[in-house]
């Protein structure tokens, strides 16, 4: 069951008035942990850089 914090923490990220860092600190749960309890709700992650697997993407120089 999730706790209200990671609840209203998700509302408040998915409203765009916390970032993903931020959002996750309210949680009380690392960027990682919180980005998968978004994706399991169906919620966008528009932050991608904290994901773990984004560090496998070819960076641009320009």
């Amino acid at each position: 069951m999730y706790t209200h914090g990671l609840k209203t923490a998700m509302t408040l990220y998915q409203n765009g008035t916390l970032t993903l860092s931020q959002a996750a600190a309210h949680a009380g749960r690392s960027p990682d942990a919180f980005v998968t309890a978004l994706e399991r709700h169906g919620i966008t992650v528009r932050e991608n850089q904290f994901r773990s697997e984004t560090a496998d993407r070819p960076t641009h120089a320009d």
